[in-house]
């Protein structure tokens, strides 16, 4: 197994380039299945998550062309429909979260689309149910295998229709558009997510010939075509790295440049870490943070009472951000609390900052107030385990912070969703190594 050893309280300095969209790769990626012509797509990011994506959909047929390490082009004009079916497929889909957005595509092009119970990060329920009524309500088949947990849609030709999501979920919204873009007529999708992944989903397809408009909004519509053409396509940078690094300048108190962040597509990103007192200052398309010699001080509401940090669907705060808002406010000067409304098991990380010396009280699944220390206590050195990409980024962020020497295990949860994070640490000062445990 493998693990990080850090060395904590170095301040770091220089530039960091966020690398690209985790969660917009897990779509693009699967919406070179609607078209038999070439896709290139660049900015990929080159991380276990993606690269389990790729070389699910070279099992599956799909002729991938690797230009450079984060520039590919896909050719999906050869499906091999068997191994939907297979033992293997049913192994090599339950491993990636991921695996579930290659349903709508197949469905659409192919009239079937088949998944395994989908793997992924262990932080609570995060059920499929908007996925598959999206595709019932577009005509297809449902049926569901209990004993291996095997899901499947089928449909000679999907049918354009209205409907209401229960939840404005990002890859049930994807799903449900991949499949709607080659259906019979019109679809409209109200309390559709509006992320900019999804609009990035959007644009693609419309470029490859689709017929989309809403997009941006919750209400979306899509006229059916006959078919869509090849075409060339960059993600965007990844906001959640780039939050990630925001939340290290702060804690570490060091004065760093995140390059080229498409600052349009941030939303309210920058403004909650200013919430917590920390100066963002934007330099074209870069964020310049200056070191924080004398902290930053938690901004409290106009009537004096208590900051809260909550998630919500966008444009409110992601909630893939709120574990590292966490970590940053047990340094602020002030008091914050943090309320995780779409995961439950989010916050069960804190117990690891309480062993470091965090003033954190955990009030239930979903909130968790933080009494910062003012960088009058430094959280202390000690060993963890990772549970998942986010907290585990969190975690190496106080680790990067604390006085002394600390272990972080399970780190493949890390590199599910960072690329070389520990080459492009050591690039700006930190002292972190990748070691054999």
């Amino acid at each position: 197994m493998k693990s990080f050893r850090i060395e904590g309280g170095q301040q770091l300095k220089g530039s960091i380039q966020p690398q690209g969209a985790k969660n917009e790769a897990l779509q693009i990626l699967c919406a070179v299945l609607l078209t038999p012509e070439k896709v290139t797509i660049h900015n990929i990011p080159n991380i276990i998550d993606v690269n389990k994506l790729i070389h699910l959909l070279q099992k599956l047929g799909v002729v991938v062309e690797k230009l450079s390490e984060n520039s590919y082009t896909f050719q999906a004009d050869s499906i091999n429909l068997d191994y939907l079916e297979s033992a293997e497929f049913k192994v090599d889909g339950a491993g990636l979260r991921g695996s579930i957005m290659i349903v709508g595509p197949m469905l659409s092009r192919f009239g079937k689309g088949y998944i395994p119970k989908p793997g992924g990060d262990k932080i609570g329920r995060r059920r499929l149910d908007t996925h598959f009524e999206g595709f019932i309500k577009l005509g297809a088949a449902f049926r569901y295998n209990k004993e291996d947990h095997f899901y499947g849609v089928e449909s000679d030709q999907l049918q354009g229709t209205y409907m209401l999501l229960d939840e404005a979920s990002v890859t049930g919204t994807a799903n449900i558009v991949m499949a709607a873009v080659l259906a019979n007529g019109t679809t409209t999708i109200y309390n559709a997510a509006c992320e900019p992944y999804l609009q990035q989903l959007c644009k693609m397809l419309n470029r490859m010939g689709a017929k989309i408009s809403g997009i941006g909004s919750n209400l979306l519509t899509i006229e059916g075509v006959d078919s869509l053409a090849g075409t060339e396509h960059t993600m965007l940078p990844d906001m959640i790295e780039i939050g990630s690094w925001i939340g290290l300048a702060a804690m570490t108190r060091s004065e760093l440049t995140i390059k080229n962040v498409s600052w349009d597509d941030l939303g309210v990103i920058p403004n909650v870490f200013r919430k917590l007192g920390i100066t963002i200052e934007r330099k074209n398309d870069d964020i310049f943070i200056p070191a924080h010699k004398d902290g930053y001080e938690v901004q409290n509401y106009i009537d004096g009472s208590i900051l809260t940090i909550s998630d919500a669907p966008w444009p409110g705060f992601t909630p893939d951000l709120l574990s590292i808002i966490l970590v940053v406010a047990t340094q602020a000067r002030g008091s914050v609390l943090i309320h995780q409304k779409m995961f439950e098991s989010r916050l069960f990380f804190v117990d690891k900052l309480i062993d470091m010396g965090a003033k954190v009280i955990l009030c239930d699944p979903h909130r968790a107030s933080v009494i910062g220390h003012d960088f009058k206590s430094t959280l202390k050195a000690t060993t963890m385990t990772s549970p998942d990409i986010r907290a585990g980024v969190s975690l190496l962020i106080a680790a990067l912070s604390a006085k002394g020497t600390s272990t972080i295990h399970n780190i493949e949860q890390i590199d599910r969703g960072y690329q070389n994070i520990d080459e492009r640490l050591k690039a700006i000062g930190a002292k972190i190594e990748r070691i054999e445990t």
